[in-house]
């Protein structure tokens, strides 16, 4: 291997660096924790289900890497610091994978004000009280960082019966973006994933359905996304081989964005 390339690949490493990842107990959170680890991090495991980290912290730990299980709350201000404060005796965290996020699936006209209000005070508030609590820590302890907010291709497009996960997902592009600019000066990156529709357990059976041929056949790839597919994106964001961009919003997604369908 030429020097080179090992220096490349190096970049890509997180080792010796703690990294935390919000909704953590399914789905890309699982995922994302299990990378992490598997590229060196220390990772602090988070969700508001507590009760179901534990299983991926013994998974991470099983495959030779380290992990800690935090019950937080995302939309709680209290919740977010006390998690920061519990993961703080292990080590203020270098990365931030802004992960947890809900959706409530209705037409626009059946949506009610609680729907609303759950959404955007998850997928919004909550990637705000966690960018924010994050980067103060980051801050007193002298150290930069890297915050990855994971929002959606519908934060740039619509789909039917998502209105206020499209709103909060937009929210949090703009949102990456305010960050970018105020925090780059702490030397804290923060860059927005943009996943188009991913294969998960949640959504095997309707992606594999007559709806979701149809779906895939929007997409100019013809291909939903995997899990790993999100991988190199993602540690591109919270490793030094991304150590120039801050404010990037990057997505994967087959082209399905620039289709225009």
């Amino acid at each position: 291997m030429s020097s080179s390339t090992s220096n490349v690949i190096d970049r890509f490493s997180l080792r010796g660096r703690l990294a935390l990842v919000t909704g953590a107990s399914s789905g890309l959170g699982t995922h994302f924790a299990k990378m992490l680890a598997a590229h060196g991090a220390r990772v602090a495991v988070a969700a508001r289900r507590g009760d179901k980290l534990q299983s991926v912290v013994d998974e991470i730990v099983n495959a030779g890497g380290q992990a800690r299980a935090f019950s937080l709350d995302v939309s709680s201000a209290q919740s977010v610091r006390s998690g920061f404060d519990a993961i703080g005796e292990w080590a203020v965290p270098d990365v931030i994978i802004n992960n947890a996020g809900v959706t409530v699936t209705r037409a626009l006209l059946d949506q009610t004000e609680d729907d609303f209000d759950q959404v955007i005070g998850t997928n919004l508030k909550g990637n705000w009280l966690v960018a924010t609590e994050g980067a103060r820590r980051m801050v007193a302890a002298k150290k930069g960082g890297a915050i990855v907010n994971v929002a959606s291709i519908l934060g740039e497009r619509v789909g039917g019966g998502v209105a206020p996960y499209a709103i909060s997902k937009a929210g949090v592009i703009q949102a990456t973006k305010a960050m970018a600019l105020e925090l780059a000066r702490y030397g804290i990156r923060v860059n927005a994933l943009l996943p188009g529709y991913v294969i998960t357990d949640l959504n095997r059976d309707f992606l594999t359905s007559e709806l979701g041929e149809k779906l895939r056949m929007r997409i100019p790839s013809r291909r939903f996304s995997e899990l790993g597919d999100l991988d190199g994106p993602l540690l591109l964001l919270a490793s030094d081989a991304g150590a120039a961009m801050s404010g990037a919003t990057v997505a994967v997604d087959g082209a399905h964005l620039v289709s225009g369908l």
